[in-house]
């Protein structure tokens, strides 16, 4: 019994350290600001419905309330990954052992994904406590999904371009692309921004939930093969090591 004690704190350990590390090499120095940018655009929002008389906003509200924070959570570990390895002197490491790097960097996007995840999910509970709203965890879920899409874009560019800079030029970019394009397609399943508590006048809920399940699945589809391709991109070693 005491060795089974010892050896799940051991593993525990190793988890611990090896997330801890992680996250020092994928959100550098400069998370922290863009944790403070989310923090201040919710408060700001939050704070200028209330002073406004505004006392209530409804679930489709404080979902784009979320997903705006969520953008920037996710923006800076996707699009910076490749560039902060290759800063730390630690792509050849990765390249030195034989698919070494898709275990990273899988395990460092699914702690980007949990770490986004947990802070959006303490926002939507207080959200939910302030305006008498309910089900943080449906909110959350539902703004994870483009979410998880655009960091997987963002990787799979990252692992194309190989600098962060260049790689936060095209994402937003494309972010503005599909901004412009958001009027023309906003009842439609390839939205990206799909809002699936704004209910139009003109449809029914059944059409609409029908709607939202098609672009629930087109953005997981998505952000798989943005994974798949990104990771064959760091097959080729002689384009990040030179």
């Amino acid at each position: 019994m005491s060795h089974l004690v010892q050896k799940i704190n051991h593993t525990g350990h190793i988890i611990r350290r090896t997330i801890r590390y992680n996250l020092q090499i994928i959100f550098g120095n400069k998370f922290i600001y863009f944790l403070i940018g989310a923090m201040i655009f919710y408060l700001f929002v939050v704070t200028v419905n209330v002073l406004s008389g505004h006392a209530s906003m409804e679930m489709e509200d404080i979902y784009v309330l979320l997903l705006v924070p969520g953008i920037l959570l996710m923006f800076y570990p996707t699009t910076h990954g490749i560039q902060n390895d290759s800063d730390r002197r630690t792509l050849e490491i990765l390249f030195g052992i034989p698919n070494y790097r898709y275990k990273v960097w899988l395990v460092r996007l699914a702690i980007i994904v949990l770490l986004v995840t947990g802070i959006l999910w303490l926002l939507a509970l207080l959200s939910v406590g302030l305006f008498s709203l309910h089900s943080p965890t449906q909110l959350t879920l539902q703004v994870m999904f483009p979410l998880v899409f655009l960091g997987c874009m963002a990787f799979c560019t990252s692992t194309l371009i190989k600098n962060g800079a260049g790689t936060a030029t095209i994402m937003i970019i494309l972010g503005l692309a599909i901004w412009i394009a958001g009027e023309a397609i906003q009842k439609s399943a390839f939205n990206i921004f799909f809002n699936p508590f704004d209910l139009p006048g003109d449809m029914t809920e059944p059409m609409y939930q029908a709607i939202m399940i098609k672009n629930r699945i087109y953005l997981i589809i998505g952000s798989i093969l943005c994974l798949l391709w990104g990771l064959v991109n760091l097959q080729k070693r002689e384009k990040f090591i030179g």
